[in-house]
């Protein structure tokens, strides 16, 4: 080969590494930004429309993406991630997060965010059952935490795993706070997912939104938000009940990771999330955010009505962190 041409061959080489870095400057990985759940596929879309970022889609839960960034925390992958607070309480104690106080941070409730900015609410959701009413093939409509008991729901019930999905952890919170409970006594969740196991429940780690439209799964805990999504943006059989005896709303953070390849993005991405039109985009997927961002009325017309959001309460972050790694414990002992 001559001169010129090893030449023009290194330069060619030169170009496309070149390029494949630029590319790659221009991602800001997320852990835990799945497509299905609470509309990342219509955010991660807008946020590269708008500020020429590449979000790319990921599908774990909260404890999975803890898990993956104490074990890359000298190298770290990711640039921010999307969790349950409490996942992000123990990811400040495990030094994997850093500050960031982003756009808007003055209008963020003082107990939705660190003082610090390692986590702020973007937006948050009621914990429920989303039912798809085909799959039942005429049963009732569940209607409480004691109808899903009932032996003519077998098989039909999911939850998500409440031992590393915050999804699942919110529902194990609910059922105790409903049921008599509180962080210093889990007895009564306990007790009921032991019950519960009579009625074979399916128990996935990841968001399983896509099986409970497709009528694979009949009954699913999970949030507000999801059930309006499926049965008026999906146009699914499906209704979403606030049990009887009571249920928690919960937010959902953000956080920026430390030491992130791509951190100055991650800033932009989480400044765009909390801006009036990533906000306004949370509100037009039936979430609530944060800020106070008007939810259209075409839109909070399909929420279920007041008073069945009067058996909502909120709960302590700080203590539900304090007692999640003791519930798990117990969970996988004594009903896994």
């Amino acid at each position: 080969m001559s001169f010129l041409a090893k030449s023009l061959k290194s330069i060619a080489i030169a170009v496309a590494m070149t390029a494949g870095a630029s590319a790659m400057a221009q991602n800001a990985i997320c852990y835990n930004c799945p497509v299905e759940w609470a509309d990342w596929g219509t955010q991660i879309k807008n946020i590269k429309a708008d500020i020429g970022i590449t979000v790319p889609p990921d599908n774990k839960n909260s404890g999975q993406s803890l898990a993956q960034l104490v074990a890359e925390k000298s190298n770290p992958v990711a640039d921010f991630v999307y969790w349950g607070p409490t996942f992000a309480i123990q990811g400040m104690k495990e030094s994997v997060t850093t500050g960031y106080k982003p756009a808007k941070w003055d209008e963020i409730p003082a107990d939705m965010k660190a003082p610090n900015g390692e986590w702020f609410a973007t937006h948050s959701g009621t914990l429920g059952f989303m039912v798809n009413t085909k799959a039942l093939n005429g049963k009732p409509i569940p209607q409480s935490w004691s109808d899903l008991l009932k032996p003519e729901y077998k098989g039909l019930i999911a939850y998500l795993d409440p031992t590393s999905a915050f999804v699942g952890y919110v529902g194990a919170v609910a059922i105790n706070e409903s049921l008599g409970g509180n962080f210093d006594n889990f007895g009564p969740a306990i007790d009921y997912f032991k019950k519960l196991k009579a009625n074979n429940p399916i128990v996935p780690k990841v968001t399983s939104y896509s099986r409970l439209v497709s009528g694979e799964i009949g009954i699913l805990l999970d949030y507000d938000f999801a059930g309006y999504r499926a049965k008026y943006k999906d146009k699914a059989d499906v209704e979403f009940v606030i049990p009887k005896e009571g249920t928690v709303a919960m937010p959902y953070v953000l956080s920026l990771v430390k030491n992130g390849p791509n951190a100055e993005n991650a800033r932009k991405v989480l400044d765009y999330a909390m801006s009036d039109k990533g906000q306004s985009m949370w509100a037009n997927a039936y979430l609530r955010p944060v800020r106070k961002v008007e939810i259209p009325k075409d839109v909070s017309s399909k929420f279920l009505p007041a008073a069945d959001y009067a058996r909502v309460k909120a709960v302590n972050f700080q203590k539900m962190a304090e007692v999640q790694q003791d519930f798990a414990k117990r969970y996988q002992r004594e009903v896994r």
